[in-house]
């Protein structure tokens, strides 16, 4: 009976170990792309927008660290984007 458990508390563990990794997010600025018209206009973002912007924001600080990148993630039609798709902007 304790091997039962135990091998059913490891199947457990891994079970959550792969699902943590293949939710881990790849931090590419590229992702964004859906959301360039909305930044540098007016225009209101789109759900694909919204949809890669809530993918990407464990990367946020890492784009505001860059100085490339700064302007697409905290200028004002930024952070516009991110307020209409419910997305926080970090304090990084």
């Amino acid at each position: 009976m304790k091997h039962i458990a135990l091998y059913a508390a490891t199947l457990v563990l891994l079970v959550l170990a792969y699902s943590h990794v293949s939710m881990a997010v790849t931090c590419a600025p590229a992702q964004l792309a859906p959301c360039a018209s909305a930044i540098s206009s007016s225009s209101p973002p789109s759900k694909l927008c919204c949809t890669k912007l809530t993918q990407q924001k464990p990367c946020l600080c890492k784009y505001i660290k860059n100085p490339s990148l700064r302007s697409y993630v905290t200028s004002p039609n930024a952070k516009k984007v991110a307020r209409i798709c419910r997305v926080a902007v970090p304090k990084c």
